[in-house]
């Protein structure tokens, strides 16, 4: 988009958030949680006993993505595989009670959906139980996979990757997919993990945090040592060429280098942090719709930063709400130029 026809504050902005289609391809979960209070430990083991309260099921990974894109005002477009399984049911489910499209999901016999459940009691997380494969879609379910992408790539005004590692994304598919995003000029951005880190060549924005940037280039350093994270950035760009790096930074807030090679720091704002997940899924849905709309990176970045803060004043994995979010880039005086 043209420098031109950036908006022009920030309320244009948020509203032209609501003219955006996104489509999100990678791996989707179910985020189930049991709530209780744990008053003593059990006699059978030294683990506290909780007595639940209730229970509740949230959209997770890629499809918490497509509810940050949709809370922002977006249209989203996931495209993912679930199983035949409850896990799968439940995911469909909830996608149709908020009224997500489910046209670009894939449901497989040969994979279970990806489930975690999480035990909490007097609001702290006790324990994790994730039931689970990693292993690499095979041949059926990435042509299924792929079919859907390119139907639906039309539609977008730009491409997230949301990769965690389960196995629905694999080298040889994002290459395509990047690949055909290009051909019809549609940004990508990415939300990498380990397993296919150098795989995202040529996106458009490539988002990790420190602790993947680190194990994706296989290097030993922390951001408070610049010169060799910056070195590490360069390489990322030696081998990945993306236009945008953007790397979170926890609570020392988020560096971006635009495609002009122009490096900027954003400290994070001070918050009481209740919970951090998610904030990844809500720092890749605010950036991909700034990049839709061609905003300079260091806005992006900063609009992006504040967005992950407020999510982690939040317990559980909860999407960005859409009024906060402005409100709050208003108090701070955010600048779109």
């Amino acid at each position: 988009m043209p420098a031109a026809a950036l908006p022009a504050s920030l309320p244009d902005l948020f509203t032209a958030f609501n003219g955006l289609t996104v489509l999100i391809v990678g791996d989707v979960m179910m985020d189930a949680y049991v709530w209780g209070k744990a008053a003593r430990l059990s006699p059978e083991a030294p683990v506290p006993v909780v007595n639940v309260s209730r229970q509740e099921q949230r959209l997770g990974g890629a499809a918490n993505v497509a509810l940050n894109v949709q809370a922002l005002g977006a249209t989203p477009l996931l495209c993912a595989v679930v199983g035949q399984d409850q896990g799968g049911d439940q995911l469909l489910d909830l996608l149709h009670a908020g009224g997500l499209s489910a046209e670009g999901m894939v449901r497989s016999t040969h994979r279970p959906t990806t489930v975690k459940q999480r035990i909490l009691a007097q609001g702290q997380q006790l324990l994790r139980i994730d039931s689970e494969v990693e292993t690499d879609l095979n041949a059926e379910e990435n042509a299924d996979l792929t079919a859907r992408f390119q139907l639906l790539l039309p539609r977008a005004d730009v491409v997230i990757f949301e990769d965690y590692d389960k196995g629905v994304l694999n080298a040889e598919s994002i290459r395509q997919f990047i690949s055909l995003a290009r051909e019809q000029g549609i940004p990508t951005v990415v939300d990498p993990k380990k397993k296919n880190f150098l795989a995202y060549q040529y996106c458009t924005l490539f988002k990790p945090n420190l602790k993947e940037l680190r194990e994706g280039l296989k290097l030993d350093f922390n951001d408070a040592d610049r010169p060799n994270f910056e070195a590490a950035v360069e390489k990322l760009r030696e081998v990945l060429h993306p236009e945008i790096v953007l790397v979170t930074l926890s609570e020392r807030g988020v560096f971006v280098e635009d495609g002009e090679l122009t490096r900027t720091y954003i400290p994070a704002h001070l918050r009481t942090i209740s919970d951090v997940s998610g904030a990844g899924d809500t720092v890749i849905s605010i950036a991909a719709l700034c990049v839709a709309l061609g905003l300079p990176a260091p806005v992006t970045a900063a609009l992006a930063n504040l967005g992950g803060g407020l999510v982690c004043e939040q317990v559980g994995v909860v999407p960005i709400e859409k009024q906060l979010l402005l409100a709050e880039a208003q108090e701070k005086g955010l600048k779109l130029q």
